[in-house]
C-alpha cells in the first residue's frame, strides 16, 4: 500500500476506512470493545475487510450496549488490545485513514496505546464529517444518517464497527465529485479545506478528540523519497549511447556477429530488416541481437547455431527510448522490461544509438526511477491519476539533492509530454472499443508552450495540439481527431493537469489540423501586426511531438519556422507577446508584492521567453528551450551588449524560486500558482531579480537587437 502523499488525488487514493465501538464517549476513559475497517484501492472500496471484537478488560455499561449491541458475553474470549494493534497495523499498511468524527476514533486508539505501553504514530486521515460540511454546509447536521441522506448512501448494521466503515467509504466516494466541483482534489487540499473549519476543531480539541487533519511540518507531513542519485536526472540518453548505432545484415551468421561483438567489446547489434539501409535504421522493423540471444542459441543448438541466420535470431520489436529522454527514463524502462538493451531513437524513430545496462551500471535513483514508466503502462485513468500524483514527491526529493529547479522544470515537462501521450493511447484505444475505428491517417499529438520548451513547473496546465496527414476542416478526419483530442482534454483535466486557458487543447477547432489546414494558418499568422490577437498561437512555436508521428511533426516545425522567418515583422509581434513591462519595483526599491507575492512568470519568466522565441523564429533556429535560444543568438554574436547570458540566468533563478514556492505550497494544500512570497527570496536572489527587472524594462531595444537586426 503506497503510502499517501500531499498531490495524491482523492479520486484514486489508498485508504482505510475505520470505525471503532467502545464503552463510552469520555477518550480518557473509553475502551474499545469492536474495531472494523475497509480499505480503498486506488478510489475503489476493495474486498479486504477488518473486523474484530475487543475485550476491553472492564464491565461494558448497559447503555452503550444498548446502542452498539456488544456486551461483556461477547467480549469475554475476544482478543485484547494488544493482541489487535499490531494486525490494525498491518491492515493500515501506512495508507490515509478516513473515518466520521475520526478524531474521536485516533483519541481512544492513542490511548489504548498508552495503557498498554504501545507505540502511537499520528497517522495521516480525513473526515467524512468535516468533508460534508465544506462540501455541502446548508446541511441541517453532518451525522452519518444526515450524510447518507443527501448523497443516497444505503444505511445499514448501524453502530457495528464494520457497518459504519462501510456507509463511510460509501460516503467518502461520494463525496469526492462533489470536493472536486469546490476545487479539493487532492489530500492536501482536503486537508487545507477542512483547517478552515476552526470552530468544528476547536470543539473537538476541547472533548479530547485528535486533531483529524495534519499541518504541514508536523510529523504525518510526507517524506521524500530515498535518496536520489541527480545524475539520472541531469543528463539525456544522448549523453551515455553508443553512437552511431552499429547495425549488420541479417544474413550474418551468429559465428560473424559474436566476432564482431569481440572485436568492438559491445554487447549487442541491431539487425537491419530487410531492404533497410545500414545507414539509416528506421525503429520499426529493425531487431537487436544481444549476447543473452548469442548464448541461448548456442545452447539450443551447439555449435550448429554458429551457422545460422541473425535475422532468425534476434529480438523483435525493438524496445526504445528517445535519445532526449532523462537517464532515469531509460533506467525505469530497463527495470520494468526486464531487458538490459535499449535503442536509442530520434523524434521521427530512426535509430541513433545503443544503449547498455552496462553504461548505466553506476546510477542510482530509487523509488522515483519508476514513475516514468508508471505513467505510460497507466491502463486507466485512476492509475494515470496516482502516477502524476507522484511528481511533487520526485521534485521534492531532486531539490533535497541539489538539483536546480531548470534541471527538475525539464524533468516535469517530459513527464507532462508522457501524460499528454499516455491520455493519447488510452483515448486511441477508446475510440476503437467504441467502435469509431483506428486513426484515419498519419498524425502526430504536440505538446505546446512550457512542455515543449521543457521548462514546466507544478501549476501547469493543458498545451497540446493534434496534426494529422490530410482532411479537411470538419471532414471525417477532423471529426475523428476532435474526438480523439476531446477524450485527452477530459482525462488529463480529470488526471490533474487542468484546462486553464479553455482552448489551448487538441478538442478545440483551431488547435487541430492537417498539414495543409496548419500551414494555411502559419500563412495567416505571419501577417499579424498586433501581439493581442495572437491569443497563445506563439506557444506553436514550442512545439514537440510526444505521440504518433514523429517525422509529421517535424515537417510541420521546419515549414513554419521557414515561413514565419520570411516575415521580419512576425517575430517582432512574437516578442511582444508579454505585453509592456509593468513596474514592480516601488519607489524605494522594493517589490510591488500582491498578498507578499510577486508573480515571477508574468514579470520575468514570459518576457524573457517570448524575446528568445521571436529571436529564434526570426533566425529560422529551431530550438525549443530558452537558454538553448539564448545560448544559440550568444553563438552568433547577438545582444551581447544585454549580457544574454545573465538573462538566461535570471531565467533559471526564476524557476527555481517558483518550484520551491510551488512544492512548499502542495505540502500546505494552498492552490499553486506562479506567485512567489517575496519574504522568500533572499538579499542575493532580490538583488539579481531588481538587475533582471531593469534589464527587461529595456526590452524593446534588446528585441531590435535580437529580431530587427538578424
Amino acid at each position: 500500500m503506497v503510502r499517501a502523499l500531499s498531490a495524491m488525488p482523492l479520486v484514486a487514493v489508498d485508504a482505510i476506512v475505520i470505525d471503532t465501538e467502545t464503552t463510552g464517549l469520555d477518550t480518557r476513559t473509553a475502551r474499545i470493545v469492536q474495531v472494523g475497517g475497509v480499505r480503498l484501492d486506488h478510489g475503489h472500496l476493495a474486498d479486504e475487510e477488518f473486523d474484530t471484537l475487543v475485550n476491553p478488560m472492564v464491565p461494558i455499561p448497559p447503555a452503550t450496549t444498548k446502542v452498539h449491541g456488544v456486551g461483556d458475553a461477547d467480549v469475554q474470549d475476544a482478543p485484547k488490545f494488544p493482541e489487535i494493534w499490531p494486525k490494525l497495523l498491518d491492515f493500515q499498511g501506512g495508507a490515509l485513514i478516513v473515518g466520521h468524527s475520526i478524531g474521536f476514533d485516533l483519541a481512544v486508539l492513542r490511548r489504548e496505546c498508552e495503557r498498554n505501553g504501545l507505540a502511537f504514530d499520528k497517522p495521516r486521515s480525513l473526515d467524512t464529517r468535516l468533508l460534508a460540511q465544506i462540501a455541502n454546509p446548508e446541511l441541517p447536521g453532518f451525522s452519518i444518517e444526515m450524510v447518507a441522506r443527501w448523497l443516497s448512501v444505503d444505511v445499514s448494521d448501524r453502530h457495528t464497527a464494520l457497518g459504519d466503515a462501510r456507509v463511510t467509504a460509501a460516503l467518502f466516494l461520494k463525496l469526492v465529485p462533489h470536493l472536486a466541483a469546490a476545487g479539493i482534489r487532492t489530500v492536501a487540499e482536503a486537508e487545507a479545506a477542512c483547517r478552515q473549519l476552526t470552530h468544528v476543531m476547536e470543539e473537538h480539541k476541547r472533548a479530547g478528540w485528535i486533531q483529524p487533519v495534519s499541518r504541514p511540518g508536523e510529523e504525518t507531513a510526507d517524506r521524500t523519497l530515498g535518496r536520489i542519485d541527480p545524475y539520472a536526472y541531469r543528463h539525456r540518453v544522448r549523453e551515455l549511447m553508443s553512437a552511431p548505432p552499429l547495425a549488420v545484415d541479417g544474413a550474418m551468421t551468429l559465428g560473424e556477429a559474436i566476432r564482431l561483438m569481440s572485436e568492438r567489446r559491445i554487447s549487442s547489434l541491431f539487425v537491419a530488416a530487410e531492404g533497410t539501409s545500414l545507414g539509416s535504421l528506421p525503429a520499426d522493423g529493425t531487431g537487436v541481437l544481444t549476447e543473452r540471444d548469442c548464448m541461448r542459441a548456442i545452447a539450443a543448438r551447439g555449435a550448429d547455431a554458429l551457422g545460422d541466420k541473425v535475422d532468425a535470431l534476434c529480438s523483435r520489436p525493438l524496445i526504445v527510448i528517445p535519445e532526449d529522454a532523462f537517464v532515469y527514463r531509460a533506467i525505469g524502462r530497463m527495470s520494468r522490461r526486464k531487458v538490459r538493451h535499449l535503442a536509442a531513437i530520434s523524434e521521427d524513430r530512426r535509430v541513433t544509438g545503443a544503449l547498455s545496462a552496462r553504461d548505466l551500471l553506476r546510477l542510482r535513483a530509487g523509488e522515483a526511477i519508476s514513475l516514468g514508466d508508471e505513467i505510460d503502462e497507466a491502463g486507466n485513468e485512476r492509475a494515470l491519476a496516482r502516477a502524476w500524483s507522484r511528481l511533487p514527491q520526485v521534485a521534492r526529493g531532486l531539490k533535497s539533492e541539489g538539483l536546480d529547479g531548470a534541471n527538475v522544470a525539464g524533468i516535469i515537462a517530459r513527464e507532462i509530454g508522457a501524460l499528454t501521450r499516455q491520455a493519447a493511447v488510452l483515448a486511441e484505444r477508446s475510440l476503437a472499443e467504441d467502435g469509431l475505428g483506428e486513426a484515419p491517417c498519419r498524425y502526430a499529438v504536440l505538446v505546446l508552450g512550457s512542455a515543449g520548451r521543457g521548462e514546466s513547473l507544478l501549476s501547469a496546465d493543458q498545451d497540446n495540439a493534434i496534426v494529422f496527414e490530410h482532411g479537411e476542416e470538419g471532414g471525417g478526419e477532423d471529426r475523428w481527431f476532435a474526438e480523439l483530442g476531446r477524450r485527452m482534454s477530459t482525462m488529463l483535466t480529470a488526471v490533474g493537469l487542468p484546462n486553464w486557458r479553455g482552448a489551448v487543447t487538441a478538442e478545440h477547432a483551431r488547435w487541430r489540423g492537417s498539414m495543409k489546414t496548419w500551414l494555411h494558418r502559419i500563412d495567416a499568422w505571419s501577417r499579424c501586426s498586433d501581439p493581442g490577437t495572437l491569443d497563445a498561437l506563439e506557444l506553436f512555436f514550442d512545439l514537440r511531438s510526444v505521440h504518433g508521428d514523429g517525422q509529421l511533426a517535424r515537417e510541420l516545425a521546419e515549414e513554419a519556422y521557414r515561413r514565419a522567418s520570411n516575415v521580419p515583422a512576425f517575430a517582432s509581434c512574437l516578442a511582444k507577446v508579454a505585453g509592456e513591462p509593468e513596474a514592480v519595483l516601488t519607489l524605494f526599491g522594493g517589490f510591488k508584492a500582491v498578498n507578499g507575492r510577486l508573480d515571477l512568470k508574468t514579470h520575468v519568466v514570459m518576457p524573457i521567453v517570448a524575446l528568445s522565441r521571436a529571436a529564434a523564429v526570426s533566425r529560422r533556429t529551431i530550438r525549443r528551450g530558452t537558454r538553448e535560444r539564448l545560448d544559440s543568438m550568444r553563438a552568433l554574436e547577438m545582444g551581447d551588449g544585454f549580457n544574454l547570458g545573465a538573462l538566461a540566468d535570471l531565467h533559471a533563478l526564476c524557476l527555481d524560486l517558483i518550484l520551491d514556492q510551488q512544492l512548499e505550497d502542495i505540502e500546505a494544500g494552498v492552490p499553486v500558482t506562479n506567485a512567489v512570497l517575496t519574504k522568500r527570496f533572499g538579499e542575493e536572489a532580490a538583488a539579481s531579480l531588481k538587475k533582471g527587472l531593469a534589464r527587461l524594462a529595456n526590452r524593446r531595444s534588446l528585441e531590435q537587437v535580437l529580431i530587427v537586426s538578424s
